[in-house]
Formats: structure tokens, C-alpha cells, sequence
């Protein structure tokens, strides 16, 4: 059985993203489908596919189960404070 995939240049949270307490700038958000992301590479995070970017981050790993993705992200700069 062939897994629809999905090929992304922009992270868009939507709010959802959780905080890893012991790195800095460090976040994980679960996403669903199976996606691709450029990984340690600089990419847009957008809040909402709509509205403007809030900063750019690096994707530093991806896990795909259950037809989720769990990635695993720090932001390298902000564009306004949270």
C-alpha cells in the first residue's frame, strides 16, 4: 500500500506547537499526514497559512507513525515577540 506524502517549504503551527523545556528555541508539533520538510535547513514558520511569517527556524528531525508527523523544530529568529 503505497503513503501519501506531502512535500512542505513552510511550517505553519496554527498555535499548536509545544515548547521542549531543556533546549533553547526548541519546539515539536505533531501534524497530521505524512510530511517532508527540508531538515537543517532554514525555513518560514507562519502562525497561519494566511498571515505573515513570525520567523524562520530549522526543522532538526522528523518522525512519521500512524499517519502523523512529529517534527522536531528551533527557531533561529523572531519577527515579533510572542
Amino acid at each position: 500500500m503505497s503513503m501519501p506524502l506531502t512535500l512542505e517549504w513552510i511550517l505553519v503551527t496554527e498555535g499548536k506547537e509545544e515548547r521542549i523545556s531543556d533546549q533553547p528555541n526548541s519546539f515539536t508539533i505533531t501534524l497530521n499526514g505524512y510530511r517532508l520538510f527540508p531538515v537543517e535547513q532554514m525555513i518560514e514558520i507562519k502562525r497561519h497559512k494566511e498571515t505573515d511569517q513570525i520567523g524562520f527556524g530549522k526543522i532538526t528531525k522528523l518522525t512519521w507513525s500512524n499517519n502523523q508527523t512529529v517534527c522536531y523544530y528551533r527557531l533561529i529568529s523572531l519577527n515579533s515577540v510572542n
